[in-house]
């Protein structure tokens, strides 16, 4: 039997790694003796979190340009010509059957030598609009795997493959954890429970909305599972109450989606993929500090399909008051949300993005 190997690499967020942790998990269930090593930039988060679960990392000395001229943009081409020949010197090396790319500047010089090589390679596109990584990637790539429709004008019609973002398994069955996790949580049961989730790290101007209408949700009789982030939990842990649960981060997402009943949330492509499957009514706030305004792009494409409904920041002062209290009051609107935000799930994605790996690695 041929013992496969296979290279991924995504990084600089966890929105880029955890799909590519998803992807090797899922391979490693196909092919228990396979060869694994991820390649990710040497500063970034990925250092720490791909050996956390369990594989073998390599660090590329590269990092993205700055939207001004920086010291680091001068570096830029150095680094990029650093980057693509240590790529070189690890796909010799390696020789791996496959090479996977999940967006993240440290896959675009490993993805290019990989196919100067002649190596079959894969990229996965998160977002409902393409970083300028993956678009570059895609001309050369052999398949491309990716989470929403219409993404033709950046990627060769021929590759796209519509798989979804992989996800949680323990996210498909949440509706049976229901009453363990309000029990968890120490919530009341015969209460609404707002769940607001704004990163890791946090979102300042959702926990700053969030600190303002505090009393107007309690007034309304609704609870709160309140993620401030870990850069804000001791500005905000001082509201903590047996009505407001205030956390820095939260280890079981599957109890706090299955005890909520209505979600605030950013509108990353793993968080948007994810609330596809969890199927609650949800209000995204998408940052507009990230490339390309990518989340408002993600969380369009659910709201035009009448999923999910969508506040810029700019509108919170003047609409968020009247848009929750509109939708809390509205059981029929919260149901036609619900139902059509599930419509859009893709719980097999993980497993879809691996059928097209195996499909290179049979040919």
């Amino acid at each position: 039997m041929t013992k496969y190997k296979f290279i991924l690499s995504g990084g600089g967020t966890g929105g880029h790694i955890y799909p590519a942790i998803a992807i090797a998990n899922e391979l490693k269930l196909q092919f228990p003796d396979a060869e694994f090593l991820f390649v990710g930039a040497k500063d970034k988060m990925e250092m720490q979190k791909v050996p956390q679960a369990g594989y073998e990392i390599k660090g590329l000395w590269i990092a993205g340009l700055q939207r001004k001229l920086t010291l680091q943009n001068l570096m830029f081409p150095l680094k990029l010509a650093s980057s693509l020949l240590e790529s070189k010197r690890i796909i010799k090396k390696f020789k791996p059957n496959v090479v996977i790319g999940t967006g993240g500047f440290a896959s675009g010089p490993l993805l290019q030598a990989a196919g100067s090589a002649g190596i079959p390679t894969v990229v996965q596109e998160q977002n409902s609009y393409p970083g300028i990584t993956n678009k570059l990637l895609s001309k050369k790539a052999n398949a491309i795997c990716v989470a929403y429709q219409n993404l033709e004008r950046f990627f060769p019609k021929e590759k796209i493959v519509l798989t979804g973002n992989p996800v949680r398994q323990d996210l498909i069955d949440i509706e049976s954890k229901r009453d363990e996790a309000i029990v968890f949580y120490g919530l009341d049961p015969n209460k609404k429970t707002l769940l607001v989730l704004g990163g890791s790290l946090g979102a300042r101007r959702i926990n700053q909305l969030i600190e303002k209408e505090l009393q107007n949700f309690l007034s309304q009789d609704v609870q709160v599972i309140w993620q401030c982030g870990k850069l804000y939990f001791e500005e905000y842990k001082k509201y903590n109450q047996p009505n407001v649960k205030v956390v820095d981060f939260i280890e079981r997402m599957d109890f706090v989606y299955a005890a909520s009943d209505v979600i605030i949330s950013r509108a990353g492509a793993s968080s948007v993929s994810e609330l596809c499957l969890v199927g609650k009514p949800v209000i995204f706030i998408p940052s507009p500090n990230v490339a390309e305004d990518h989340q408002t792009k993600n969380a369009q494409a659910i709201v035009d399909a009448k999923g999910a409904i969508l506040l810029k920041e700019s509108e919170l002062d003047s609409q968020f008051s009247i848009v929750f209290e509109a939708l809390l009051k509205d059981h029929g609107k919260q149901k036609q949300l619900s139902d059509n935000i599930k419509k859009l799930a893709k719980p097999k994605a993980t497993q879809d993005i691996v059928a097209e790996i195996v499909k290179l690695i049979k040919k």
